[in-house]
């Protein structure tokens, strides 16, 4: 087994360690939480497990339908082994339901659900706020060939299309989520993780949050929320 070496990087939510194989990285969650690009921080209880269990869980679910991850294994309660990839600095956002910055943008109601998903593409940059970008941004700025981001935009709709389906069947709503990916040669990944923190996913009869949504704005009941969803996806 590949054996943790020094630390490569640390985000707001996971520290991402090197290995004793080259091309394989762990990839740490936290229990830090951070919203409005982190402006605000605090903690949720056990946070890092409960994400850590639930994209490994969907990063399998996935794989059965042939979306290549950056997933091997759950190696402890909030580490995984993933693959070692070059990240394309795009973050990918599908959006099914009016929720977050589309409602302050176009003055859409919340809980409006869209005739047909909306694909934005997003620079990964705090100190520039993430701003809204497109794909001859991407082109332009050398990030992604017009061939990676035909396959960025089509991995991204499956992906949007199998979690709806798989949500659904839980009484649950995919509302938005944010997507990375990386590349290893021509190959195009799925990489970060898919969780509460990533995700807004609403109970289908309730609209309850269960999400990152309700520590953003203090809600509560933030800890109980991540482990029902936890156990509405793992334990259906």
């Amino acid at each position: 087994m590949a054996q943790k070496k020094e630390l490569l990087y640390e985000g707001k939510a996971k520290r991402v360690y090197l290995t004793s194989e080259e091309d394989k990285l762990i990839q740490e969650f936290k229990d830090a939480a951070t919203a409005f690009d982190g402006a605000k921080k605090g903690s949720i209880s056990k946070k890092g497990e409960i994400n850590n269990t639930i994209s490994a869980f969907l990063f399998e679910y996935l794989e059965n339908y042939h979306i290549p991850t950056h997933y091997f294994e759950t190696i402890s309660a909030n580490e995984m082994l993933i693959r070692k990839l070059d990240i394309i600095p795009i973050e990918v956002v599908l959006r099914n339901v009016a929720a977050g910055s589309l409602c302050a943008r176009y003055q859409i109601t919340e809980g409006t659900v869209m005739e047909y998903p909306i694909l934005e593409y997003y620079l990964k940059n705090d100190e520039l706020h993430d701003p809204m970008i497109n794909e001859y941004h991407a082109y332009a700025f050398g990030f992604a060939t017009p061939d990676e981001t035909r396959a960025i935009n089509r991995i991204a709709s499956k992906i949007n299309a199998i979690l709806k389906s798989f949500f659904d069947r839980r009484n649950l709503v995919l509302v938005d989520f944010k997507l990375e990916f990386g590349k290893r040669g021509t190959e195009i990944f799925l990489a970060d993780e898919i969780s509460p923190d990533t995700c807004r996913i609403w109970d289908k009869k309730t609209h309850k949050k269960l999400d990152k949504d309700r520590f953003r704005h203090d809600m509560g009941g933030v800890d109980k929320a991540y482990l029902e969803l936890r156990d509405r996806i793992v334990n259906a």
